[in-house]
């Protein structure tokens, strides 16, 4: 597999469009990314150039995108870059797209609040959900409790 994967940090620029295909659920959407730096004469931050990428997600991804982003949210995206020469009318085309196969929202940038989604190919109908286990550390009431709640530390490896 000699793919071009790109990890790209940026904001949503337009709403995501989602379509029902014979292949499955798509969406897309442009993607801004803009470097910014230092500028020492002006002893300010600055923008570079505005880099536009559209985003392509499927399946279940593209479900997902549909309810969780909206334009302007910061965003992570982790795909194959796909780069397009087209030549119209004399004059050369070229566009680059990232088919994602992870999308999420930048965290340092913001908060988010994430919802697991439903598998509908292993929810049987009337069967009640599984619980959630427990992933909340808990919380030490004294002082013996607190060390034993502590890691224990590697034992030590003879040779």
């Amino acid at each position: 597999m000699n793919e071009t994967m790109v990890c790209a940090v940026g904001n949503v620029a337009t709403q995501p469009m989602y379509r029902e295909l014979a292949s499955g659920a798509s969406a897309r959407f442009r993607l801004a990314v803009t470097p910014r730096y230092w500028d020492r004469e002006k002893n300010s931050w600055t923008d570079g150039h505005t880099n536009f990428f559209t985003v392509w997600a499927n399946r279940q991804l593209a479900t997902n995108v549909t309810a969780s982003l909206n334009v302007g949210d910061p965003v992570v995206v982790q795909g194959r870059l796909k780069v397009r020469t087209e030549v119209r009318d004399s004059q050369s085309r070229t566009s680059a797209e990232i088919d994602a196969v992870a999308i999420g929202h930048d965290l340092a940038r913001g908060t988010s609040a994430f919802r697991r989604s439903g598998r509908p190919e292993t929810v049987t109908a009337g069967a009640p959900a599984p619980p959630e286990p427990a992933w909340e550390t808990p919380v030490a009431e004294t002082a013996d409790q607190a060390a034993d709640l502590q890691p224990s530390p590697p034992a030590a490896s003879v040779t």
